[in-house]
């Protein structure tokens, strides 16, 4: 099956898988789909420029893109130090005592907290965009709608699409106006995190509110016949 986005692409089959594993969003791109490799894991830059290293040694030359995680709008001088002293107390003491009753061993000292996923930051989502403009993706997915106006403005510049995540007719309508170029209708049944509207409602809905911007459908989609 081809669409016009496959075509613009350059893929053979109009299938786009994300991942958070370089080895299968490679293995995608190989078998003629798309391939995007989630970035929300990688705090560390140079962690996220040796993966995309390996995409490009793996990928046979076919294109894939990255998912990342960032807000339109942030609120102004709120930083890691800020987050982590937001998280309860009752909830750092009942994490503590689920992992000594299953026998996980403590972080060595100097190591991440791990009591926030930074990557869902805008200065890490930003870093990550740094080393990403260096590598030939041909797509940047944002999962939190619309990535703001300069990074649409820079992704158009270096020639890549930008994707974001929608829940409903409305969000895909912002994306519109945002100057998005593909909008993935992401139903309830994908974690729910996007809203509670299932794929099969929802898809129709955004593709009318988006006509003529391409839609990828998501979330209750597992199999071909779905």
């Amino acid at each position: 099956m081809e669409t016009e986005l496959s075509r613009t692409l350059g893929i053979e089959h109009a299938i786009f898988g994300f991942t958070p594993f370089p080895a299968v969003a490679a293995a995608l791109s190989r078998a003629g789909c798309f391939g995007v490799l989630g970035a929300v894991r990688y705090t560390a830059p140079d962690d996220l420029a040796r993966d995309l290293d390996w995409m490009q040694e793996h990928t046979d030359g076919r294109p894939y893109g990255l998912d990342v995680v960032m807000p339109a709008k942030k609120v102004e001088g709120v930083g890691e130090a800020d987050v982590e002293a937001m998280i309860p107390a009752g909830h750092r003491a009942y994490v503590r005592s689920v992992l000594a009753e299953h026998g996980v061993p403590e972080l060595a000292e100097g190591e991440a907290s791990g009591w926030r996923i930074t990557g869902w930051m805008e200065e890490v989502a930003r870093s990550q965009l740094d080393v990403a403009f260096d590598y030939p993706i041909g797509l940047l997915a944002n999962a939190l709608g619309s990535p703001p106006p300069d990074v649409v403005a820079r992704a158009h510049e270096h020639g890549v699409l930008v994707a974001a995540l929608a829940g409903s007719a409305r969000h895909a309508r912002r994306h519109a106006e945002a100057g998005i170029d593909v909008v993935v209708a992401q139903g309830y049944e994908a974690g729910g995190h996007t809203g509670e509207i299932a794929s099969m409602v929802l898809t129709p809905e955004v593709v009318d509110a988006v006509s003529p911007l391409p839609v990828l459908a998501a979330g209750g989609i597992g199999s071909g016949e779905q």
